[in-house]
């Protein structure tokens, strides 16, 4: 048994958590954030890249869109290396009605989102691509933010300030010492060790899962609702700005290009389960459809992968509570002294991402103000990570790997990934799967979907941890484990498009490793294995995290 002492325990690695343990640090308190799988594998990880210019909410909810235009100006300075400055155009389709858009222009000036209307040839030299029947096109300040270098940033910005980050710990309890928060107790799920950390507080960031975290507590009745939203990615940037459509939010109403593919969301249906998430096949053929009606052509692209997240949106009594369409965008904060008689116990949920700064700052103020102990806010001042300077460009990689073509051979082709970066990664996390090495650098989510690169990256992972590990063997079947689990995940984003040309690639990528190494037929893991690779599905008998693995 360990056992740490802090002042406050964060319970959730998302973007909000992450955001949450920055805030704590630079303010001067010791906290460590728990969190049971990767950073940001929830719903985090589970979007379409969107940062918000706020365009979307102007009319249907103007608070939230004056939030995140807000929030969407100081992402871009203190993201800079997570955020693509893409630019965003609210599209009227030829068949679209005409409306919604009458009002647009004067909900976004209501609400100081930056909007302003172009001529149809202006967007066409923007867009090639887009439906040329269109009968109206807006221009905002929407881009694309990639969400685990977000949550990693803010992660690493915190630990340089004494802050803790404890993945792959489970919480099992949380004590509350007669009305006072004293402890959060987890499990190592790689080790199996527990541990105690001693604390004066702690803030529920859990998102969709943060009724289940509070009840862990004595905290009951937290409603949190979780809104399924399935994505797609396609195989290349179709479009190089968002291309939203200008319409009430509806399903596959958004395109993004996100490095180098193009992301088509979201469908918002109630879930009962944010572990469980469905995608339809239906719901995947009507997203297509959507896009098509943007962006003519768009169906002839080859899709690469689906996925699905959870929001957390709270239960709202204006709606009916399976209409999660409608219900609000904004965050909501519970103080659980006033509410459940126990001091010490924040829960946050609902916001947007693109919020999750301002939703971290309100919280801590909150937790400080009880605590007797305000300290002022200064996460808006620093970049996150201090290095960043500019924003990315999706030329980036290209350009780096021209240059260093000769020494350092690439690894994963789609993304431009050198054999250094994936060594550095390992170094970095020595026990990490291929599957958290995939999320601190795209490896394998370009359209081979891994079927190359998986090969190789556990080629060089075996041979990292050959220097260390004492039996062959051992290693050898760790080595099996981790590149097993990563093609599961990989095939589970692909079983709902597996329609024809798509299912012919889909069964030839599947026959390159069945030819190459037998990976059906490969020893089953042992228990070890399970632990190291994080495989947890297979280690408890149930995921932790929606079988469709996050993002593209």
């Amino acid at each position: 048994m360990k056992t740490i002492n802090t002042d406050v325990v964060v319970i959730g690695g998302g973007a909000t958590g992450a955001g949450v343990l920055r805030d704590l640090a630079m303010r001067g308190f010791d906290a460590v954030m728990v969190e049971r799988a990767d950073l940001a594998q929830g719903t985090s990880g589970r979007f379409h890249g969107l940062l918000h210019s706020g365009g979307r909410y102007v009319i249907s909810d103007p608070h939230s869109a004056t939030e995140c235009a807000e929030e969407n100006v100081i992402l871009r300075r203190l993201h800079a290396d997570a955020v693509e400055e893409t630019g965003g155009l609210f599209v009227v389709g030829p068949h679209d009605d005409p409306e919604y858009s009458t009002r647009f222009l004067a909900a976004a000036n209501e609400t100081r989102v930056p909007a302003h209307e172009l001529t149809i040839k202006e967007a066409l030299t923007l867009e090639p691509r887009l439906n040329p029947g269109m009968q109206r096109v807006f221009q905002v300040e929407d881009g694309s933010i990639d969400g685990w270098a977000m949550v990693w940033g803010c992660a690493e910005s915190a630990r340089e300030y004494g802050a803790t980050t404890l993945t792959y710990h489970r919480v099992t309890k949380i004590v509350n010492d007669g009305g006072q928060i004293s402890q959060v107790v987890c499990t190592n799920e790689k080790t199996g060790e527990e541990v105690r950390i001693n604390c004066r507080a702690a803030i529920n960031a859990g998102g969709p899962w943060a009724g289940q975290i509070a009840q862990m507590a004595g905290a009951h009745g937290v409603d949190v609702v979780p809104g399924r939203g399935i994505m797609i990615a396609m195989n290349h940037r179709l479009v190089n700005s968002v291309v939203n459509r200008c319409i009430h939010p509806a399903d596959g109403d958004i395109i993004v290009p996100a490095h180098t593919v193009s992301i088509i969301g979201t469908t918002d249906q109630r879930a009962d389960d944010p572990d469980f998430l469905e995608i339809k096949t239906s719901e995947v053929q009507a997203m297509l459809d959507s896009g098509d009606d943007l962006i003519p052509g768009f169906r002839k692209a080859r899709a690469v992968h689906a996925w699905a997240g959870a929001r957390p949106l709270v239960k709202d009594s204006r709606v009916d509570e399976s209409d999660t369409r409608h219900m609000s965008r904004g965050m909501s904060i519970i103080d659980h002294s006033s509410r459940d008689g126990i001091t010490g116990l924040f829960t946050i949920a609902g916001g947007k991402l693109t919020t999750y700064r301002l939703m971290a700052k309100n919280i801590v103020d909150a937790l400080l103000n009880q605590m007797g102990e305000f300290v002022e806010c200064t996460t808006a001042d620093e970049p996150v990570p201090p290095r960043a300077t500019r924003t990315h460009k999706v030329t980036d990689r290209l350009k780096e790997a021209e240059e260093e073509r000769f020494e350092d051979p690439i690894i994963c082709e789609c993304e431009y990934l050198h054999r250094s970066t994936i060594e550095k990664e390992f170094d970095k996390q020595p026990e990490a799967n291929l599957d958290d090495v995939r999320r601190r650098t795209r490896l394998g989510m370009g359209p081979c979907q891994g079927t190359f690169c998986g090969m190789r990256a556990a080629g060089i992972m075996h041979e990292k941890a050959a220097k260390t590990v004492t039996d062959p063997a051992a290693n050898a079947d760790r080595t099996s484990s981790m590149l097993r689990l990563f093609v599961k995940n990989r095939y589970s984003g692909l079983e709902s498009l597996m329609y024809g040309e798509q299912l012919r690639e889909a069964t030839l990528n599947k026959w390159i490793l069945a030819g190459n190494l037998d990976i059906d037929h490969l020893p089953a893991p042992s228990k070890e294995s399970l632990v190291a690779t994080g495989d947890l599905e297979l280690l408890h008998g149930r995921p932790v995290q929606a079988p469709v693995e996050e993002n593209e």
